[in-house]
């Protein structure tokens, strides 16, 4: 597979939040294929009743 650079500016209150934020971006982005990425950005924009269920089940 190949890889990709990207410059994001990603929003946080401290840069090692930033970072971590980063991390879940790559675990999330290789082990989810694109339209389930997709999907997912839908439910947490638009779905919130859902969004608080899965924040519930992660206990967050």
């Amino acid at each position: 597979m190949k890889k990709y650079d990207y410059t994001i500016t990603i929003s946080a209150k401290e840069e090692a939040v930033a970072d971590e934020k980063v991390r879940a971006l790559t675990i999330l982005s290789a082990k989810l294929s694109a339209k389930e990425l997709t999907k997912l950005a839908h439910v947490v924009a638009n779905d919130p009743v859902k969004k608080a269920m899965a924040k519930a089940y992660l206990g967050v």
